[in-house]
């Protein structure tokens, strides 16, 4: 008996199977003239599927359900196929990234795409969140493919196929190139897997989208019709009653203001911080007596503080190009503080293992927590409160925003500036 796949030909998750299938040798079939909405509500696809859920494969021993799964089960009909990896530390990262891809990934895109198509309801809420944690996501794994072609070992795995699959659907329907752009790394994989031709057979041309789809109203479903009384009597027009402030309910509610940064509650600071960046940007000449001279003159200690970051493992740091993608990342997923931060990144050391130095400027006396929260990378980093009445460390923070060479008695690598 031949495996039969029930899904559209278009279905992103369909693709796992057909593409596994490609991989390892194996003929999987699509269900013919299936009609998502028709073929997936008969009595028999309900018996393969109570859920009516798509896709579905039919097999001698009965019927799988699930894509993941299914393209488990294509994967195991080969055997010691190399997309499971050739050791037990390849197979257990391998599904690391499939959960990666699933929960992290499909379900980010999910939440931003489908209620601009209509199937569930849309809030600009919830469609914060979910850009928030996709680009969360998206970092996480652009930090990742920075320094490995694949998402494990050399070559193709099932994790592979899986996040591509995943990410397919976000990049032809919703990730405009503006949007991803951000994540380079991420850019060249995805370009790289739809290319290969066990993938290009069964996805045809792919084309990135050109701009995010308009909200579209909500899908509802038909009311039945209503019969019409024979005889309606005829009563005296009545003014509609008002209906009661508690009892009153508007079809859709006004949207509620954004809850407001709590930095943004602080007392307000004699430093622009914008004046400072266009300070920094503009000076060209004379830095020490213009840029940062400046500063200080617009430094508040009150409204402000100071930091030193120290990389805490700069033994890994022994190629120059992977230590200086790990800093622009890090630049990337601080974007979310950029209305409150100004930070120097500096890469040190003429040879191998590089060291990793930042100086970062923070409304408030604390890093801010959402930052703590949001951005991974701050944890990979040693952070000291700079304390201006010493000199020797008042010193060290002239030294970083000028780019100082030798910074410590050391050749500057590069440096990176957040503003």
């Amino acid at each position: 008996m031949a495996l039969i796949l029930y899904a559209g030909s278009t279905n992103k998750n369909g693709f796992k199977a057909l593409i596994a299938a490609e991989c390892s040798g194996v003929q999987v079939e699509l269900a013919k003239n299936f009609e998502m909405g028709v073929s997936n509500k008969t009595p028999e696809f309900l018996k393969m599927n109570p859920m009516g859920k798509v896709p579905v494969l039919e097999t001698p021993d009965g019927p799988i359900s699930e894509s993941n799964a299914i393209a488990r089960y294509v994967t195991r009909l080969k055997a010691d196929n190399p997309l499971f990896g050739y050791s037990l530390i390849d197979y257990a990262r391998i599904e690391q990234w499939i959960d990666f891809a699933s929960i992290e990934i499909d379900a980010n895109i999910s939440w931003w795409l489908y209620p601009r198509m209509g199937y569930i309801p849309f809030t600009a809420v919830v469609e914060e969140f979910a850009i928030s944690a996709l680009k969360r996501s998206l970092g996480a794994l652009n930090t990742h493919l920075s320094t490995n072609t694949y998402l494990v070992g050399h070559s193709v795995t099932l994790a592979d196929i899986i996040m591509t699959c995943n990410l397919y659907i976000g990049f032809i329907q919703i990730m405009t190139k503006s949007f991803t752009s951000e994540f380079p790394h991420v850019e060249r994989y995805f370009w790289t897997m739809v290319n290969q031709p066990n993938f290009s057979k069964v996805l045809g041309e792919v084309k990135q989208t050109d701009s995010v789809p308009p909200v579209q109203s909500q899908k509802k479903p038909a009311q039945p019709k209503q019969s019409k009384p024979k005889e309606a009597k005829k009563e005296p027009k009545k003014e509609p009653a008002k209906p009661k402030v508690e009892d009153a309910v508007e079809e859709e509610e006004a949207p509620k203001p954004k809850p407001k940064n709590p930095l943004d509650l602080l007392p307000p600071s004699k430093m622009i911080l914008d004046e400072w960046k266009r300070l920094y940007s503009n000076t060209k000449t004379n830095f020490r007596e213009v840029a940062i001279k400046g500063f200080w003159d617009m430094y508040d200690p009150e409204g402000y503080s100071l930091w030193f970051c120290d990389y805490k493992y700069n033994d890994e740091n022994t190629v120059s190009f992977v230590t200086l993608n790990k800093v622009s990342g890090f630049l990337q997923r601080m974007d979310l503080a950029r209305k409150y931060a100004f930070g120097k990144m500096l890469v040190i050391g003429s040879e191998p293992p590089y060291k990793v130095k930042g100086l970062w400027l923070f409304r408030g006396q604390h890093i801010p927590q959402f930052v703590l929260d949001e951005c991974y990378d701050m944890e990979l980093y040693e952070w000291t409160k700079v304390d201006i009445t010493d000199e020797a460390q008042k010193e060290r923070v002239n030294a970083m925003i000028e780019d100082q060479e030798p910074f410590e008695g050391e050749a500057l690598l590069d440096a990176k500036c957040f503003k």
